[in-house]
């Protein structure tokens, strides 16, 4: 199964952008998802998850302020980000959980 994201950019701090992940077939229904980040001389972090029951996890830093959400096919799986931060500046990459399936990954780049 292949993974696609999209819906990164360049936002001033404060504002917001929703990323989407969709994959060839329905992985998400059966497999949980995840997305990931890499900031610039760091290592790849979690930063949310969504179970194949549809729990959502969350890093503490992006609590509150991120929300990770699956459309009803299973096909697509988004990451809203509201109050974006400098310090959330990274890579940001799609994962379906279990699988070896990553997105390519899309860039987030916060000014402040």
């Amino acid at each position: 199964v292949q993974l696609q994201a999209s819906g990164g950019g360049l936002v001033q701090a404060g504002r917001s952008l929703r990323l989407a992940c969709v994959a060839s077939g329905s992985i998400f229904s059966g497999n949980g998802g995840a997305w990931y980040r890499q900031a610039p001389g760091k290592q790849r972090e979690l930063v949310a998850a969504v179970t194949s029951g549809g729990s959502p996890v969350y890093v503490d830093s992006v609590r509150g302020r991120f929300t990770i959400s699956r459309d009803n096919a299973k096909i697509t799986m988004y990451l809203q980000m509201n109050s974006l931060k400098p310090e959330d500046t990274a890579v940001y990459y799609c994962h379906a959980l279990g699988t070896a399936s990553w997105g390519h990954g899309t860039r987030v780049t916060v000014s402040s």
